[in-house]
């Protein structure tokens, strides 16, 4: 059974001084995901928010479905002049998210710190 997806937004200062707004993602990434997944991400201001970083720490699982929300979003990032990077995927879906093709929109990394020092 898939359990519902939660979203939060943090604001981090990178090392580099940068601020960057951070989406972390909590439970299963599916069709029933929308809000969650662009909700949150549509909900920051254009202007102003430059660098995202996506949090999948807390994700379990993230469906066909999910990863076309994913790409709806790094396209509408893409087209927004945002650099997103992404970290705390799993073995399983670091090669998922580089074979669909995600690597072209976001850089992925293991952690938030090794994210952060890429800023």
């Amino acid at each position: 059974m898939q359990s519902e997806t939660k979203s939060r937004v943090d604001q981090l200062t990178s090392p580099a001084g940068h601020p960057v707004a951070v989406l972390r993602f909590e439970g299963d990434i599916a069709s029933t995901s929308k809000e969650a997944v662009l909700g949150a991400y549509q909900s920051l201001p254009k202007e102003t928010t430059k660098l995202i970083l996506l949090d999948f720490t807390r994700v379990e699982y993230i469906n066909s479905s999910g990863i076309a929300l994913v790409i709806q979003l790094l396209i509408e990032a893409s087209n927004a002049g945002q650099k997103v990077f992404a970290f705390g995927l799993s073995a399983h879906f670091t090669k998922v998210f580089t074979m669909v093709g995600i690597t072209k929109y976001a850089q992925l990394f293991a952690s938030e710190r090794e994210a952060l020092a890429a800023l």
